[in-house]
């Protein structure tokens, strides 16, 4: 089984880009982050004609998450069940036996700032509900953008902000890890400055100026099976790209 996570930073612009990458790689589950469209605009015809079922949660202009596979998608969960937001961040489906979550999480902004804030709540509560997930999902996967660098190593040396480094955060990510979930990324060797996400500006790509913020957390029923972890940058090289690169997870089941 084959899943991965990309924040496309608007489906609408980078559909193209997705339908491709759809084709060459055949993902079991693909999740999406930062749709920036509402659910009547989704493509649903457009991945239809590629064999893919879809399960989204968009609103006009900003977030937005989705959930695309060519295998039914049951018990739909649309945003975190008893936290208020209007933001549409969370989406959950079940593919084959296997709970798939795609989540947007929160930037943040800057450490301190009412957004900062926000996003600690918003962890909280999706750490609360993770907890009950896992009670009923052995098998359980939380793809998405979590806009945090858990270690020193997923940034850049020469990153100088404290948003998305920050002890909080980096707190929040251990307590999600406390669950019982694992970052496959970091259970096979990978190449040093391993990064998803590169600022549009500054020819960060080409300098390699990142930080690593798109993850697949995975529950341990999970771990013993899983064969690969990788960060594909193929997609960033395009016209018109995503500032994000999907990451794959592939396991046997």
């Amino acid at each position: 089984m084959k899943i991965a996570t990309w924040n496309v930073n608007s489906l609408k612009v980078r559909l193209p880009h997705v339908i491709d990458w759809i084709a060459a790689n055949r993902p079991d589950a693909l999740c999406l982050q930062e749709l920036k469209m509402e659910d009547k605009a989704f493509p649903v015809a457009e991945l239809e004609a590629v064999g893919y079922h879809a399960a989204f949660n968009g609103q006009k202009t900003y977030n937005g998450v989705a959930i695309l596979s060519p295998a039914p998608l049951e018990a739909v969960v649309r945003d975190i069940p008893g936290f208020a937001d209007e933001q549409k961040r969370i989406i959950a489906a079940t593919i084959g036996g296997v709970r798939v979550i795609s989540a947007y999480f929160p930037n943040g902004q800057a450490v301190g700032s009412d957004k900062f804030a926000y996003k600690l709540r918003w962890l909280a509560a999706l750490t609360d509900w993770l907890r009950e997930e896992l009670k009923t999902h052995e098998r359980l996967v939380l793809a998405g953008d979590f806009n945090i660098a858990p270690e020193d190593r997923d940034a850049h040396p020469d990153w100088k902000e404290e948003i998305h480094v920050s002890a909080p955060e980096r707190t929040a990510f251990a307590a999600l890890a406390a669950l019982g979930l694992r970052d496959v990324f970091r259970q096979f060797d990978q190449p040093e400055s391993s990064y998803s996400w590169w600022d549009y500006r500054m020819g960060a790509f080409r300098r390699n100026f990142g930080l690593r913020i798109d993850h697949i957390l995975v529950s341990p029923a999970l771990c013993a099976g899983c064969r690969s972890c990788t960060i594909d940058k193929t997609p960033r090289k395009l016209e018109r790209p995503s500032d994000h690169a999907p990451v794959s997870v592939e396991f046997d089941l």
